[in-house]
């Protein structure tokens, strides 16, 4: 049985064709995506509106994300994409911003030394510039006290270091917001009882210094700031003097590896409860590197076995898929055909042998293992 076309249907869709045609190889929504690029339905973009420093190395990126934006839960993180010298590079971080009136989002990035993304966007990002995004992700999160039925999830203890602060900016933005009148504490976080713990290694180097001390001097948070050229390295055993009443807390740590590893074991052996989020692999132990080839890229690249292999790829210009890059969101994944690879967190061989191992391959994250060894990769 056929159906009927209108003749305004048929006529639009032969214009379509045509237009297509003409502008081979663009089409009409390549167009589209010069003068409207956050339009509904177009990829996932977003434009940054200002870009205001913050330390010497590192500022604050105000965007305009895309119509199709899904909005955040204050402490997530967003997947910010970048070409930088021909190259897309993806990157997350943490929104410092609870859902806002004028729709903009913001992140706050700091230059890693020797970085490939991050000093580009701290340095050389304009107000203009076109960003690509992929929608929040992420669990760190704060629970409501409506969805709760004990104090101890809304007493809490901020753990950060460095821009560990970043995530827990953000809650801490939604639930006191900053006017020009001051810090105001809504009813809706009246529940709350906070303290932050904020570590960092000079007072110049902290990152959001005069925005948690707003916060203290309005009341909303109890800061406890400790500076490693002043106080010397924070040492665990201290928490007890800092935090007095650290037992009825629920802890939330985000900072370097390292720390996080003693706050965990620390936490565990004391039975307290824990969320935690980590910007960074901490290597424990290296694997002793090798040549890994790509098949299908026919790219074979000398890596180390101190640094993820996504890394090293990425400097020799082999395009590569990448997500968080602390192994949490998988999207780096890439079957080893052959060869040995070591999680660079915990010493974990894994190995892929020819005729042994299934044709697929072995699933790795590139974004936490090193060589150890030859390696072929189907990529």
């Amino acid at each position: 049985m056929s159906t009927a076309v209108a003749p305004s249907t048929r006529w639009r869709a032969r214009a379509r064709m045509i237009a297509e045609a003409a502008t081979t190889p663009l089409v009409p929504g390549d167009f589209l995506d010069l003068f409207a690029p956050l339009r509904s339905g177009a990829e996932l973009r977003g434009r940054v509106v200002s870009v205001h420093p913050e330390t010497a190395d590192a500022a604050t990126l105000v965007i305009r994300p895309g119509a199709d934006w899904g909005g955040h839960v204050p402490g997530q993180y967003v997947r910010i994409g970048v070409d930088v010298d021909g190259v897309r590079c993806w990157r997350a971080y943490s929104l410092t911003h609870g859902p806002r009136t004028d729709g903009r989002i913001s992140i706050t990035v700091k230059a890693v030394p020797d970085g490939h993304v991050s000093p580009y966007l701290v340095r050389h990002t304009k107000p203009g510039t076109l960003l690509h995004l992929e929608q929040a992700a992420g669990e760190f999160v704060l629970p409501t006290p409506s969805s709760v039925e004990s104090r101890e999830t809304t007493k809490l203890l901020f753990i950060t270091a460095g821009s560990g602060i970043t995530p827990v900016i953000g809650m801490l933005r939604n639930l006191y917001p900053s006017t020009d009148s001051g810090v105001l504490r809504p009813a809706r976080s009246a529940a709350y009882d906070i303290v932050v713990l904020h570590v960092a290694p000079s007072e110049p180097d902290s990152i959001f210094t005069a925005d948690l001390r707003r916060l203290e001097a309005s009341g909303a948070i109890r800061l406890v700031a400790r500076y490693d050229d002043q106080h010397g390295v924070l040492d665990l055993a201290d928490l007890d003097a800092l935090v007095p009443d650290l037992g009825e807390r629920t802890t939330f740590a985000c900072g370097p590896g390292g720390l996080l590893d003693a706050i965990v074991a620390h936490h565990e052996e004391r039975g307290l409860p824990l969320f935690t989020e980590q910007f960074k692999v901490s290597t424990v132990v290296a694997g002793e590197g090798g040549s890994v080839t790509f098949e299908r890229a026919g790219r074979t690249v000398e890596c180390d076995g101190g640094r993820p292999i996504l890394e090293q790829a990425e400097e020799a210009g082999v395009l590569m898929p990448s997500g968080c890059r602390m192994g949490i969101c998988y999207t780096c994944v890439l079957p080893l055909r052959e060869g040995a690879v070591r999680d660079l967190r915990t010493g974990d061989l894994t190995t892929a042998i020819a005729g042994e191992t299934p044709a697929g391959g072995v699933p790795i994250q590139t974004c936490i293992n090193a060589a150890a060894g030859p390696c072929q990769i189907d990529h």
